[in-house]
């Protein structure tokens, strides 16, 4: 279930993320996906879709973070 575009990614992603975070997720999502294919290489019940996302989403907080006071996400400085 990789994304193929950024129009494909979840309705969270994109309407909270810029498109430079969306292209961050989605190439994470994607490699994650294809790393994390077998049962063992996950920690814990972990699904590989689930995996994927954390993976995601941890790659965008290395170079965005959500301001306090807007509840929007930006460039790290």
């Amino acid at each position: 279930m990789p994304y193929g575009k950024l129009s494909d990614l979840p309705e969270s992603v994109r309407n909270n993320l810029p498109k430079h975070a969306q292209a961050i997720y989605k190439e994470a999502f994607n490699s994650a996906w294809e790393q994390y294919d077998e049962p063992e290489e996950r920690r814990g019940n972990a699904s590989r879709e689930e995996t994927a996302h954390k993976v995601a989403w941890n790659a965008v907080k290395q170079k965005y973070e959500k301001d306090e006071q807007t509840g929007k996400w930006k460039p790290k400085d």
